[in-house]
Protein backbone atom coordinates (compact mmCIF):
# COMPACT_ATOMS: atom_id res chain seq x y z
CA UNK A 1 0.00 0.00 0.00
CA UNK A 2 1.41 3.39 -1.01
CA UNK A 3 -0.05 5.29 2.02
CA UNK A 4 -1.48 7.99 -0.32
CA UNK A 5 -5.23 6.82 0.40
CA UNK A 6 -5.93 10.20 2.43
CA UNK A 7 -5.64 12.15 -0.42
CA UNK A 8 -9.44 10.86 -1.92
CA UNK A 9 -10.72 13.72 0.19
CA UNK A 10 -9.36 16.46 -1.25
CA UNK A 11 -11.28 15.83 -4.17
CA UNK A 12 -14.72 17.00 -4.25
CA UNK A 13 -16.50 15.20 -7.51
CA UNK A 14 -15.28 11.64 -5.97
CA UNK A 15 -17.50 12.24 -2.88
CA UNK A 16 -20.20 11.98 -5.04
CA UNK A 17 -22.72 9.30 -5.52
CA UNK A 18 -24.05 8.04 -8.74
CA UNK A 19 -26.91 5.62 -9.16
CA UNK A 20 -26.71 5.21 -5.45
CA UNK A 21 -22.86 4.32 -5.53
CA UNK A 22 -19.71 5.59 -4.78
CA UNK A 23 -17.86 7.26 -7.55
CA UNK A 24 -14.97 4.89 -8.92
CA UNK A 25 -13.27 7.25 -11.34
CA UNK A 26 -10.41 5.23 -13.36
CA UNK A 27 -9.97 7.02 -16.36
CA UNK A 28 -7.60 9.69 -15.53
CA UNK A 29 -5.51 8.98 -18.75
CA UNK A 30 -8.02 10.65 -20.44
CA UNK A 31 -8.39 13.50 -17.75
CA UNK A 32 -7.81 13.28 -14.11
CA UNK A 33 -10.46 15.09 -11.49
CA UNK A 34 -9.29 18.51 -9.69
CA UNK A 35 -8.39 19.21 -6.11
CA UNK A 36 -9.98 21.69 -3.68
CA UNK A 37 -6.69 23.70 -4.04
CA UNK A 38 -6.89 24.15 -7.69
CA UNK A 39 -10.50 25.12 -7.79
CA UNK A 40 -9.67 27.69 -5.44
CA UNK A 41 -6.58 29.15 -6.77
CA UNK A 42 -8.64 29.67 -9.91
CA UNK A 43 -12.03 30.84 -8.01
CA UNK A 44 -9.44 33.60 -6.00
CA UNK A 45 -8.07 34.85 -9.24
CA UNK A 46 -11.19 35.41 -10.92
CA UNK A 47 -12.44 36.66 -8.17
CA UNK A 48 -9.59 38.86 -6.82
CA UNK A 49 -7.29 40.06 -9.60
CA UNK A 50 -8.19 39.36 -13.18
CA UNK A 51 -7.30 41.49 -16.05
CA UNK A 52 -5.64 40.75 -18.78
CA UNK A 53 -2.06 40.61 -19.26
CA UNK A 54 1.25 42.10 -20.01
CA UNK A 55 0.13 45.48 -21.61
CA UNK A 56 -1.78 46.81 -18.73
CA UNK A 57 -0.43 49.84 -16.79
CA UNK A 58 -2.72 49.32 -13.83
CA UNK A 59 -2.70 47.63 -10.89
CA UNK A 60 -5.05 44.69 -11.75
CA UNK A 61 -2.80 44.05 -14.93
CA UNK A 62 0.30 43.70 -13.13
CA UNK A 63 -0.95 41.65 -10.68
CA UNK A 64 -2.38 39.60 -13.44
CA UNK A 65 0.61 39.49 -15.23
CA UNK A 66 2.75 38.81 -12.24
CA UNK A 67 0.55 35.90 -11.75
CA UNK A 68 0.48 34.08 -15.30
CA UNK A 69 4.39 34.34 -15.34
CA UNK A 70 4.69 32.79 -12.16
CA UNK A 71 2.84 30.08 -13.07
CA UNK A 72 5.41 29.72 -15.95
CA UNK A 73 8.07 29.65 -13.36
CA UNK A 74 6.53 27.16 -11.47
CA UNK A 75 5.62 24.62 -14.34
CA UNK A 76 9.02 25.18 -15.95
CA UNK A 77 10.66 24.35 -12.40
CA UNK A 78 8.78 21.51 -11.66
CA UNK A 79 10.12 19.73 -14.93
CA UNK A 80 13.61 21.20 -13.75
CA UNK A 81 14.13 23.66 -17.24
CA UNK A 82 16.76 26.13 -16.37
CA UNK A 83 14.95 29.20 -17.49
CA UNK A 84 11.17 29.72 -17.39
CA UNK A 85 11.60 30.87 -21.22
CA UNK A 86 11.95 27.67 -22.40
CA UNK A 87 8.39 26.62 -21.40
CA UNK A 88 5.80 28.49 -23.73
CA UNK A 89 2.22 27.68 -22.57
CA UNK A 90 -0.19 26.03 -25.55
CA UNK A 91 -3.26 24.44 -25.21
CA UNK A 92 -2.69 21.05 -24.56
CA UNK A 93 -0.17 18.88 -25.44
CA UNK A 94 -1.56 18.34 -28.89
CA UNK A 95 -1.49 22.15 -29.62
CA UNK A 96 2.08 22.08 -28.71
CA UNK A 97 2.71 19.15 -31.06
CA UNK A 98 1.25 21.02 -33.68
CA UNK A 99 3.41 23.83 -32.69
CA UNK A 100 6.70 21.59 -33.04
CA UNK A 101 5.38 19.88 -36.35
CA UNK A 102 4.44 22.79 -37.88
CA UNK A 103 6.86 25.38 -36.50
CA UNK A 104 10.00 23.50 -37.00
CA UNK A 105 9.35 20.72 -39.26
CA UNK A 106 7.21 23.15 -41.93
CA UNK A 107 10.43 25.02 -41.55
CA UNK A 108 13.46 22.60 -41.88
CA UNK A 109 12.15 19.10 -42.95
CA UNK A 110 13.30 18.73 -46.95
CA UNK A 111 12.15 15.93 -49.29
CA UNK A 112 13.86 12.70 -48.43
CA UNK A 113 14.09 13.47 -44.44
CA UNK A 114 12.45 11.25 -42.42
CA UNK A 115 10.08 11.42 -39.10
CA UNK A 116 10.73 8.37 -37.31
CA UNK A 117 7.65 7.88 -34.59
CA UNK A 118 6.40 4.56 -33.37
CA UNK A 119 3.67 1.85 -33.36
CA UNK A 120 1.78 3.08 -30.09
CA UNK A 121 1.65 7.22 -30.90
CA UNK A 122 -1.02 9.12 -29.73
CA UNK A 123 -2.96 10.64 -32.74
CA UNK A 124 -1.52 14.05 -31.58
CA UNK A 125 1.76 13.02 -32.57
CA UNK A 126 0.93 11.15 -35.65
CA UNK A 127 -1.36 13.44 -37.63
CA UNK A 128 0.55 16.70 -37.24
CA UNK A 129 3.32 15.03 -38.66
CA UNK A 130 1.26 13.59 -41.44
CA UNK A 131 0.11 17.06 -42.57
CA UNK A 132 4.00 18.61 -41.96
CA UNK A 133 5.12 15.68 -44.26
CA UNK A 134 2.51 16.07 -46.89
CA UNK A 135 3.89 19.66 -47.44
CA UNK A 136 7.22 19.33 -46.95
CA UNK A 137 8.22 16.03 -49.01
CA UNK A 138 9.47 14.14 -45.94
CA UNK A 139 8.67 10.29 -45.50
CA UNK A 140 7.26 8.81 -42.02
CA UNK A 141 8.53 6.05 -40.79
CA UNK A 142 7.72 3.54 -37.28
CA UNK A 143 9.34 1.83 -34.88
CA UNK A 144 7.43 -1.45 -34.26
CA UNK A 145 6.84 -3.12 -30.64
CA UNK A 146 7.63 -6.59 -29.42
CA UNK A 147 5.34 -9.42 -28.58
CA UNK A 148 5.38 -8.10 -24.89
CA UNK A 149 4.03 -4.51 -25.85
CA UNK A 150 7.14 -3.00 -25.78
CA UNK A 151 9.27 -0.50 -27.83
CA UNK A 152 11.58 -3.04 -29.84
CA UNK A 153 15.18 -0.87 -29.67
CA UNK A 154 16.99 -2.81 -31.90
CA UNK A 155 14.54 -1.83 -34.33
CA UNK A 156 14.62 1.99 -33.87
CA UNK A 157 18.40 1.76 -33.75
CA UNK A 158 18.48 -0.01 -36.98
CA UNK A 159 16.19 2.47 -38.71
CA UNK A 160 18.47 5.61 -37.38
CA UNK A 161 20.55 7.07 -40.23
CA UNK A 162 21.43 10.02 -41.59
CA UNK A 163 18.10 10.97 -43.20
CA UNK A 164 16.37 10.77 -39.94
CA UNK A 165 15.40 13.98 -38.87
CA UNK A 166 13.13 13.66 -36.35
CA UNK A 167 12.33 11.48 -33.72
CA UNK A 168 8.80 11.40 -31.94
CA UNK A 169 8.05 9.10 -29.35
CA UNK A 170 5.12 9.22 -26.16
CA UNK A 171 6.56 8.94 -22.91
CA UNK A 172 4.49 6.77 -22.19
CA UNK A 173 1.83 4.81 -24.14
CA UNK A 174 -1.93 5.87 -23.29
CA UNK A 175 -3.11 2.34 -24.48
CA UNK A 176 -0.57 -0.10 -23.16
CA UNK A 177 0.97 1.46 -20.47
CA UNK A 178 4.46 1.10 -21.70
CA UNK A 179 7.50 3.64 -20.78
CA UNK A 180 10.24 3.78 -23.26
CA UNK A 181 13.86 4.36 -22.07
CA UNK A 182 13.55 7.64 -23.41
CA UNK A 183 17.21 8.84 -22.19
CA UNK A 184 18.62 6.25 -24.31
CA UNK A 185 16.22 6.85 -27.27
CA UNK A 186 17.94 10.36 -27.22
CA UNK A 187 21.14 9.03 -26.69
CA UNK A 188 20.99 7.13 -30.23
CA UNK A 189 19.33 10.11 -31.58
CA UNK A 190 21.57 12.40 -31.30
CA UNK A 191 24.22 9.95 -33.21
CA UNK A 192 22.62 10.71 -36.45
CA UNK A 193 21.73 14.73 -35.65
CA UNK A 194 17.60 13.79 -34.93
CA UNK A 195 15.95 15.45 -32.79
CA UNK A 196 13.87 13.94 -29.99
CA UNK A 197 10.09 14.74 -29.20
CA UNK A 198 8.75 13.45 -26.36
CA UNK A 199 4.82 13.82 -25.76
CA UNK A 200 4.59 13.37 -22.15
CA UNK A 201 1.09 14.16 -21.71
CA UNK A 202 1.05 10.76 -19.79
CA UNK A 203 4.37 10.67 -18.43
CA UNK A 204 4.68 13.95 -16.61
CA UNK A 205 2.03 13.35 -14.48
CA UNK A 206 3.00 10.12 -13.13
CA UNK A 207 6.63 9.86 -13.03
CA UNK A 208 9.63 12.05 -11.76
CA UNK A 209 10.75 14.46 -15.49
CA UNK A 210 14.01 16.17 -15.55
CA UNK A 211 14.41 18.01 -18.72
CA UNK A 212 18.35 18.15 -17.70
CA UNK A 213 18.65 14.18 -17.80
CA UNK A 214 15.61 13.39 -20.39
CA UNK A 215 17.86 14.33 -23.20
CA UNK A 216 14.65 15.26 -25.34
CA UNK A 217 14.70 18.75 -27.61
CA UNK A 218 11.05 19.16 -26.92
CA UNK A 219 8.64 18.10 -24.46
CA UNK A 220 5.08 18.61 -24.37
CA UNK A 221 2.51 17.88 -21.14
CA UNK A 222 -1.14 18.89 -20.61
CA UNK A 223 -2.65 20.22 -17.18
CA UNK A 224 -5.43 18.63 -16.92
CA UNK A 225 -3.87 14.95 -17.14
CA UNK A 226 -1.64 16.21 -13.95
CA UNK A 227 -5.20 17.34 -11.76
CA UNK A 228 -4.78 20.96 -13.24
CA UNK A 229 -7.61 22.52 -15.62
CA UNK A 230 -8.32 22.28 -19.36
CA UNK A 231 -7.46 24.27 -22.34
CA UNK A 232 -3.70 24.79 -20.69
CA UNK A 233 -0.44 22.89 -21.77
CA UNK A 234 3.11 23.24 -21.73
CA UNK A 235 5.97 22.97 -24.35
CA UNK A 236 9.19 22.71 -23.29
CA UNK A 237 12.15 23.16 -25.66
CA UNK A 238 15.67 23.53 -25.46
CA UNK A 239 16.50 26.86 -26.51
CA UNK A 240 18.65 26.70 -29.34
CA UNK A 241 15.22 24.77 -30.61
CA UNK A 242 12.83 27.11 -29.82
CA UNK A 243 14.89 29.73 -32.11
CA UNK A 244 14.74 27.99 -35.30
CA UNK A 245 10.81 27.49 -34.92
CA UNK A 246 8.42 29.80 -36.43
CA UNK A 247 5.30 31.09 -34.71
CA UNK A 248 2.11 28.74 -35.69
CA UNK A 249 -0.78 31.34 -34.99
CA UNK A 250 -0.73 34.76 -35.45
CA UNK A 251 -2.28 37.73 -33.71
CA UNK A 252 -2.05 39.45 -30.89
CA UNK A 253 0.51 39.29 -27.62
CA UNK A 254 3.18 37.83 -30.27
CA UNK A 255 4.84 39.99 -31.92
CA UNK A 256 7.50 42.87 -31.72
CA UNK A 257 6.04 44.78 -34.02
CA UNK A 258 3.57 45.16 -37.09
CA UNK A 259 3.62 46.70 -40.30
CA UNK A 260 1.01 46.90 -42.86
CA UNK A 261 3.02 44.53 -44.70
CA UNK A 262 5.15 42.79 -42.75
CA UNK A 263 5.97 41.83 -38.99
CA UNK A 264 8.58 40.82 -36.50
CA UNK A 265 8.23 38.53 -33.38
CA UNK A 266 8.41 39.15 -30.07
CA UNK A 267 10.80 36.88 -27.44
CA UNK A 268 10.74 33.14 -26.96
CA UNK A 269 8.47 32.01 -25.44
CA UNK A 270 5.92 34.68 -26.18
CA UNK A 271 6.00 34.12 -29.86
CA UNK A 272 4.04 30.70 -29.49
CA UNK A 273 1.15 32.37 -27.46
CA UNK A 274 -1.19 34.47 -29.56
CA UNK A 275 -4.17 36.04 -28.61
CA UNK A 276 -5.21 36.44 -24.73
CA UNK A 277 -3.66 33.61 -23.12
CA UNK A 278 -5.10 31.25 -20.43
CA UNK A 279 -4.83 33.25 -17.36
CA UNK A 280 -6.44 31.56 -14.56
CA UNK A 281 -6.01 28.47 -16.14
CA UNK A 282 -2.39 28.41 -15.59
CA UNK A 283 -3.00 29.71 -12.19
CA UNK A 284 -4.58 26.82 -12.03
CA UNK A 285 -2.12 24.77 -13.44
CA UNK A 286 0.43 26.08 -11.01
CA UNK A 287 -1.55 25.09 -8.37
CA UNK A 288 -1.76 21.40 -9.43
CA UNK A 289 2.19 21.56 -10.03
CA UNK A 290 2.15 23.15 -6.39
CA UNK A 291 -0.13 19.68 -4.86
CA UNK A 292 2.15 16.92 -6.64
CA UNK A 293 5.25 18.21 -5.30
CA UNK A 294 3.45 18.72 -2.04
CA UNK A 295 2.66 14.68 -2.64
CA UNK A 296 5.66 14.12 -4.21
CA UNK A 297 6.87 12.75 -7.44
CA UNK A 298 8.21 9.32 -6.53
CA UNK A 299 5.17 9.19 -4.08
CA UNK A 300 3.02 9.06 -7.23
CA UNK A 301 4.58 6.58 -9.30
CA UNK A 302 4.79 4.45 -6.27
CA UNK A 303 1.43 4.74 -6.05
CA UNK A 304 0.85 3.96 -9.73
CA UNK A 305 3.15 1.09 -9.43
CA UNK A 306 1.09 -0.51 -6.42
CA UNK A 307 -2.04 -0.19 -7.84
CA UNK A 308 -1.14 -1.42 -11.12
CA UNK A 309 0.03 -4.17 -9.51
CA UNK A 310 -2.47 -4.95 -7.67
CA UNK A 311 -4.82 -4.63 -10.69
CA UNK A 312 -2.82 -7.07 -13.15
CA UNK A 313 -2.75 -9.88 -10.57
CA UNK A 314 -6.83 -9.87 -10.03
CA UNK A 315 -7.43 -9.40 -13.85
CA UNK A 316 -4.99 -12.15 -14.72
CA UNK A 317 -7.77 -14.23 -12.44
CA UNK A 318 -10.82 -13.79 -14.54
CA UNK A 319 -11.54 -15.83 -17.40
CA UNK A 320 -11.63 -14.34 -20.87
CA UNK A 321 -10.15 -11.05 -19.64
CA UNK A 322 -7.01 -9.90 -22.04
CA UNK A 323 -4.70 -7.41 -20.92
CA UNK A 324 -2.61 -5.37 -22.96
CA UNK A 325 0.87 -4.09 -21.81
CA UNK A 326 4.17 -5.24 -20.23
CA UNK A 327 3.84 -7.69 -17.56
CA UNK A 328 6.54 -6.14 -15.69
CA UNK A 329 5.48 -2.89 -13.24
CA UNK A 330 8.47 -1.31 -13.36
CA UNK A 331 8.23 -1.50 -17.36
CA UNK A 332 4.89 0.72 -17.35
CA UNK A 333 2.25 3.28 -15.71
CA UNK A 334 -0.81 3.00 -14.84
CA UNK A 335 -2.79 2.70 -17.30
CA UNK A 336 -4.38 -0.95 -18.16
CA UNK A 337 -6.65 -1.58 -21.43
CA UNK A 338 -8.22 -4.91 -21.88
CA UNK A 339 -11.00 -6.98 -23.36
CA UNK A 340 -13.13 -9.44 -22.08
CA UNK A 341 -13.89 -12.46 -24.53
CA UNK A 342 -15.91 -10.92 -27.79
CA UNK A 343 -17.58 -8.54 -25.49
CA UNK A 344 -17.96 -4.91 -27.18
CA UNK A 345 -15.71 -2.33 -24.70
CA UNK A 346 -18.26 0.26 -24.98
CA UNK A 347 -20.69 -2.52 -23.93
CA UNK A 348 -18.53 -3.98 -21.14
CA UNK A 349 -17.84 0.22 -19.77
CA UNK A 350 -21.59 0.71 -19.78
CA UNK A 351 -22.43 -2.46 -17.44
CA UNK A 352 -18.88 -1.01 -15.47
CA UNK A 353 -20.57 2.08 -15.14
CA UNK A 354 -23.76 0.89 -13.69
CA UNK A 355 -21.91 -0.47 -10.85
CA UNK A 356 -20.24 3.16 -10.30
CA UNK A 357 -17.24 2.14 -12.43
CA UNK A 358 -16.12 4.58 -15.01
CA UNK A 359 -13.58 3.68 -17.32
CA UNK A 360 -12.64 4.80 -20.83
CA UNK A 361 -13.58 2.66 -23.96
CA UNK A 362 -12.84 2.93 -27.63
CA UNK A 363 -9.25 3.07 -29.71
CA UNK A 364 -8.23 6.09 -27.26
CA UNK A 365 -7.11 8.01 -30.11
CA UNK A 366 -4.23 5.60 -31.66
CA UNK A 367 -6.19 3.63 -34.26
CA UNK A 368 -2.62 2.17 -35.62
CA UNK A 369 -1.98 0.63 -32.43
CA UNK A 370 -5.43 -0.85 -32.09
CA UNK A 371 -4.76 -2.31 -35.63
CA UNK A 372 -1.42 -3.67 -34.78
CA UNK A 373 -3.06 -5.44 -31.47
CA UNK A 374 -6.01 -7.24 -33.84
CA UNK A 375 -8.70 -4.83 -32.23
CA UNK A 376 -11.20 -2.43 -33.18
CA UNK A 377 -11.10 -1.04 -29.68
CA UNK A 378 -9.95 -1.61 -25.73
CA UNK A 379 -11.74 -1.04 -22.31
CA UNK A 380 -9.33 0.86 -20.12
CA UNK A 381 -8.93 2.00 -16.52
CA UNK A 382 -6.47 4.26 -15.66
CA UNK A 383 -4.83 5.33 -11.76
CA UNK A 384 -4.12 8.67 -10.51
CA UNK A 385 -3.07 9.48 -6.80
CA UNK A 386 -6.89 9.82 -5.38
CA UNK A 387 -7.31 6.01 -6.51
CA UNK A 388 -7.23 3.53 -4.07
CA UNK A 389 -7.23 -0.50 -4.06
CA UNK A 390 -10.86 -0.48 -3.10
CA UNK A 391 -11.28 0.87 -6.93
CA UNK A 392 -9.81 -1.95 -8.07
CA UNK A 393 -11.72 -3.99 -6.04
CA UNK A 394 -14.60 -2.40 -7.88
CA UNK A 395 -13.83 -2.83 -11.23
CA UNK A 396 -13.03 -6.79 -10.36
CA UNK A 397 -16.63 -6.97 -8.39
CA UNK A 398 -17.96 -5.44 -11.98
CA UNK A 399 -16.39 -7.03 -14.28
CA UNK A 400 -17.62 -10.07 -12.60
CA UNK A 401 -20.92 -8.92 -13.37
CA UNK A 402 -20.52 -8.27 -17.14
CA UNK A 403 -19.20 -11.55 -17.29
CA UNK A 404 -22.55 -13.11 -16.10
CA UNK A 405 -24.34 -10.52 -18.07
CA UNK A 406 -22.74 -11.49 -21.77
CA UNK A 407 -22.45 -14.96 -20.72
CA UNK A 408 -18.88 -15.21 -20.93
CA UNK A 409 -17.36 -17.68 -18.55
Amino acid sequence: MSGLEHLRADFPVLQREIGGKPVHFLDSAASSQKPTSVLEAMDDFYRCCYANVHRGAYALSVESTERYEAARSRVASFINASDPTQVAFARGATSALNLIAHGWGGEHLRPGDRVLLTEMEHHANLVPWQMVAARTGARLDFVPLTDDYRLDLEALEQKLDDDVAVVGVTGMSNVLGTIPPIPRIAEAARTVGALLVVDGAQLVPHQPVDVQTLGADFLVFSAHKMLGPTGIGALWGRPERLEEMEPYEGGGEMIADVQLHTSTWAAIPHRFEAGTPPIAEAVGFAAAVDYLDKVGMDQVAAHDADLTAYALQLLAEIPHVTVYGPADVDARGGVISFTMADVHPHDLATILDQQGVSVRAGHHCAKPLMRRLCVPATARASFYVYNTRTDVDALVEALGVASRIFGVG
